[in-house]
């Protein structure tokens, strides 16, 4: 297990739905919480997180943030939720990896899961049959990330 008491640990999308009970949970531990609000972050701007990262000294991350909408703004923005969410990830995933970072939690969804995935859903359902159409290109995208940070384990 993992003590976060004393760590710096940034709740990346600290605003949103998950990221904003992140932040609830972790104020009764004994750590110093950061945000980066989108007007001082621009998380799809790779220099940008790298240089917070490496300004902020983040020793934990969960890795909350994700461009998200409802089944219209999927169908009709599928390239942005597909190259926005990968740019989230990456950016902070790499930045995690080039300035050390402890632990980083990647924050998936139920969405990833195949469309007709046994219930109650299992972690080795993950890739075992098509997606949920109407937000498949945000579930292809939280895939990438789920692969990504354990690829930079493996590697590094």
């Amino acid at each position: 297990m993992y003590d976060l008491s004393g760590k710096r640990v940034w709740v990346a999308g600290h605003r949103g739905m998950v990221g904003s009970g992140l932040v609830r949970a972790l104020q009764d531990r004994s750590c110093d919480i950061l945000t980066a609000p989108r007007a001082e972050l621009d998380l799809l701007d790779q220099q940008a997180v790298r240089t917070w990262v490496q300004r902020e000294r983040p020793q934990a991350i969960f890795l909350a943030a994700a461009k998200v909408g409802g089944i219209l703004a999927n169908a009709s923005y599928p390239a942005d939720f597909l190259y926005d969410n990968l740019m989230i990830e990456t950016n902070i995933i790499e930045a995690a990896f080039r300035n050390d970072v402890e632990k980083l939690c990647f924050l998936g969804s139920s969405c990833i899961y195949p469309k007709l995935a046994p219930q109650p859903i299992t972690e080795d359902s993950l890739l075992t049959g098509p997606l949920e159409p109407t937000n498949e290109w945000y579930a292809i995208a939280k895939i990438a990330g789920i692969k990504l940070a354990p690829a930079y384990r493996a590697q590094h």
